[in-house]
């Protein structure tokens, strides 16, 4: 059967990823958590322009301005 997507994101928790955004920036961090509206706290944020990249700590994302979702690490086992 399939995962919903809170439960792929779940898998995802304490790796790197890159989001980006509905206004084309890009964000990369250590995802923390999600909650039911996909809302993400990334840790150790950084904003990725072409031009420049600036330090943002911990911040959250609205789950509805989030285009997609990259984890270079790839999903972790299923817990059974």
């Amino acid at each position: 059967m399939a995962e919903g997507p809170l439960a792929v994101v779940d898998r995802l928790t304490e790796q790197r990823v890159t989001l980006r955004l509905k206004d084309a920036r890009e964000l990369e961090g250590r995802l923390l958590g999600a909650d039911e509206h996909l809302n993400l706290v990334l840790d150790d944020a950084r904003e990725i322009a072409p031009d420049a990249s600036r330090r943002l700590g911990r911040v959250v994302v609205r789950g509805s301005n989030v285009v997609s979702l990259y984890a270079p690490e790839g999903l972790r086992a299923k817990p059974r």
